[in-house]
């Protein structure tokens, strides 16, 4: 036997192309298109100036408590770690170690799947409808565990506190997870089932309506008994905590509530205006609760628009998967690069 028949042998996840060059329009990745806070800006650079030489707070202690005080919550109920997918990672090491398969949609985050090669976990995928709806009643059935995104990427749609209450209920021995990566653009957060549901825990990202995609951090929040596990998961495998800086940074933009406000109502207005171009030039897309809007058009191939928008620099995300394969998720940019980006499509079409 060689040694390379002992080489891991998974299909990794597959992020956004990122051309070698800085004069295009990124609009392939969900990113912000406006900075942080400025208060975030002095956060990093008072802290730079003298706190480098000490080490950062083991379990980010003074982000858990902004985080709490922000949510309603008590520090014991949330956990900060190095992005949301390092978060999802140890939540999924710490929750699903039955034989029971868990389920997801089968048109999601697509790194679920990821996760379930490396760690070995047994999992299967529910058919979201043909309008990529997600049906709680298909969820009722035994498990290892649940794993949703609300608002779901990257169909953009958003869905209320019954559907997953629904989901709760039908589920009282497995854990659900959460992801509302997108939720501050319009979504609907499960917080509040969290003083009834001790099976519950939801996932957050700072990357998306804060601005700080480079900063990788995000949280979990949940009962104290699952916060609980997911420490003592990082620290048997994983002891490096949230660096200071990214500390600092995120205290700064839990902070400014006035900033984040202001930032968020400019992408959904850019949002809405996007939407409503994209529909009179005949594409086909669901109102969208997130960043990202999730469009197809009935006379012209998905893949052939994508490719022709990288000609002008502007690049969108297409998928090669099946069922979404002639739909383009756009993220929602300045309003200038929206200006360039329908303009270009004006020109495809005609």
């Amino acid at each position: 036997m060689s040694w390379r028949d002992n080489l891991i042998k998974i299909e990794p996840y597959v992020a956004g192309e990122q051309p070698n060059k800085t004069d295009f329009i990124k609009l392939n990745a969900n990113e912000n298109p406006y900075p942080p806070s400025p208060n975030v800006i002095k956060a990093i650079n008072d802290f730079a100036a003298g706190g480098l030489k000490k080490y950062p707070s083991a379990n980010a202690v003074p982000l858990v408590a902004a985080i709490a005080k922000r949510e309603g919550l008590k520090p014991e109920n949330v956990f900060v770690g190095n992005g949301t997918d390092d978060v999802l990672s140890l939540a999924f090491r710490a929750f699903f170690n039955s034989d029971k398969p868990i389920i997801f949609p089968d048109i999601t985050y697509s790194f679920n799947t990821v996760w379930c090669d490396i760690l070995n976990i047994p999992y299967e995928t529910v058919s979201v409808d043909d309008d990529f709806n997600i049906n709680p009643d298909d969820y009722a059935r035994e498990n290892g565990g649940v794993v949703l995104a609300n608002p779901n990427a990257p169909t953009s749609i958003g869905r209320d506190l019954d559907f997953i209450r629904k989901i709760l209920d039908n589920n009282p021995d497995s854990v659900v997870i959460v992801d509302e990566a997108y939720v501050d653009f319009g979504g609907t957060t499960a917080i509040p089932l969290l003083k009834e549901y001790d099976n519950l825990l939801i996932t957050r990202t700072f990357s998306k309506s804060r601005s700080l995609a480079g900063m990788r951090l995000g949280w979990a929040m949940g009962g104290e008994e699952l916060i609980s596990a997911l420490y003592a998961t990082k620290d048997s495998m994983n002891s490096y905590p949230v660096d200071s800086i990214a500390q600092a940074a995120g205290i700064a933009a839990i902070e400014d509530e006035e900033y984040f406000q202001s930032t968020l109502k400019k992408v959904m207005t850019t949002r809405d205006r996007l939407t409503a171009e994209l529909r009179e030039m005949g594409f086909v897309l669901p109102d969208s609760s997130t960043n990202f809007v999730f469009a197809s058009h009935p006379k012209y191939s998905a893949k052939d628009i994508f490719e022709y928008l990288k000609t002008k620099d502007i690049y969108v995300r297409w998928f090669n998967k099946p069922r979404i394969d002639n739909r383009l998720r756009i993220t929602v940019g300045s309003d200038s690069d929206t200006d360039m980006l329908i303009n270009a499509l004006k020109q495809f079409i005609k």
